[in-house]
């Protein structure tokens, strides 16, 4: 019977396998560029970087409202202030790659469990514990940006006051 739920082990591992492999990239001649996840005679491996996670709230925590406004407003009475120290609102710069630094710091310090989350157009782009991450590819223009404390259930407790920040970047015709 063990030997029977070994193979069945054995053989989702070779099934998931294909899911780790590399991705390879190959220009032709013609400087058409190719991607597949086998490899092609010339092309070279090519460095997939993780995918970043945002955790959030659980239903069950959603879904029973009053205490959990309880908890935030009692959570979220320890914290001071949050806010960004980079980038500062309003300031423009040039990010040829679009990536954007932000570091934020609250007043205390982060509890135990909790962590920063970094939204860019109201949208979830990151969460830290060490009050510094880099989010890729942000388009130009102008965005705004706000930092949040979320508990250990990713439901926010404390938010800081919105930034707006400039990207320049080159054009894909220059």
């Amino acid at each position: 019977m063990h030997a029977k739920y070994g193979l069945v082990a054995g053989f989702l591992v070779l099934l998931s396998a294909p899911a780790l492999g590399e991705v390879y990239r190959h220009v032709d001649a013609q400087g058409n560029v190719t991607f597949s996840d086998e490899p092609i005679e010339g092309g070279e491996t090519v460095d997939v970087k993780p995918v970043t996670t945002v955790t959030l709230p659980k239903p069950q925590t959603v879904r029973e409202t009053e205490k959990l406004r309880e908890e935030v407003k009692r959570e979220g009475a320890v914290y001071e202030s949050v806010s960004f120290v980079q980038p500062q609102n309003e300031q423009a710069f040039q990010s040829g790659s679009g990536n954007v630094r932000f570091e934020v710091t609250s007043t205390p310090g982060l509890q135990a469990g909790h962590k920063y989350e970094v939204t860019l157009d109201g949208q979830p782009v990151a969460q830290t514990s060490s009050g510094s991450v880099v989010v890729n590819n942000i388009f130009r223009g102008t965005h705004e940006a706000r930092v949040h404390i979320v508990d250990e259930n990713g439901v926010q407790v404390k938010t800081g006051s919105p930034i707006t920040f400039t990207v320049h970047r080159p054009s894909v015709r220059n």
